[in-house]
């Protein structure tokens, strides 16, 4: 059992650690609308790691890896989404940070920053097709798939957060010169480009 869950544990820090759409994300939030909404989207894209885990032992994880037309349409609704949140920041980057004495900028909500980092992994049909390949090779014998899976996403979304507060904690030391304008400009147009890179890498994935 220890050796299980020490193979588990290590599998899934190294997904953690790995840089993704996530890391990009809550990097840029950090950057551009500070720590507070940072942290908003790191919750909201570890939550949805957790609910996954619970939906891969609810069965419908399995639902995803039997149907084509399940999770095609999953695919292309998230890609579809990624695409458009990257021209959004490629067409109209920011000029400026929050927060500035002489013209404070739009800042966008709380809610705002959590359902992007949410959705953003919903609308993922990948994640869920990993968990259900990867979870029931650490899940005992006759132990409940459902509640397993759920502690094991848990786990995923406790460590997710541990890493991003490294991240957003990290940035917070670089923030005053990454925050010009032209730096601000230019980190947004390749955000943007890295997730139109990741649309068309979900869209042209297979299971």
């Amino acid at each position: 059992m220890s050796a299980t869950l020490f193979s588990f544990l290590f599998a899934i820090t190294i997904l953690t650690l790995t840089p993704g759409f996530d890391t990009a994300l809550v990097l840029r939030t950090a950057i551009a609308q500070g720590w507070q909404r940072a942290w908003a989207t790191a919750l909201g894209v570890t939550l949805g790691c957790l609910l996954w885990g619970i939906a891969v032992g609810l069965g419908l994880g399995a639902l995803l890896m039997a149907s084509e037309i399940a999770y095609n349409l999953l695919k292309w609704i998230g890609a579809g989404w990624l695409l458009c949140l990257g021209i959004k920041l490629l067409l109209k980057p920011r000029q400026q940070s929050v927060g500035t004495a002489e013209q404070p900028a739009h800042q966008q909500g709380y809610l705002a920053c959590f359902s992007r980092g949410l959705m953003g992994n919903l609308l993922n049909p990948k994640i869920g097709v990993f968990y259900v390949t990867f979870l029931p090779q650490f899940i005992p014998a006759g132990a409940s798939v459902t509640l397993w899976c759920t502690l094991m996403a848990l786990a995923h979304m406790l460590l997710g957060l541990f890493w991003n507060a490294i991240l957003i904690g990290g940035s917070h030391y670089f923030a005053s010169h990454l925050r010009k304008p032209t730096v601000l400009k230019g980190m947004d147009r390749l955000t943007g480009c890295v997730f139109i890179g990741f649309a068309a890498k979900l869209a042209l994935s297979r299971r």
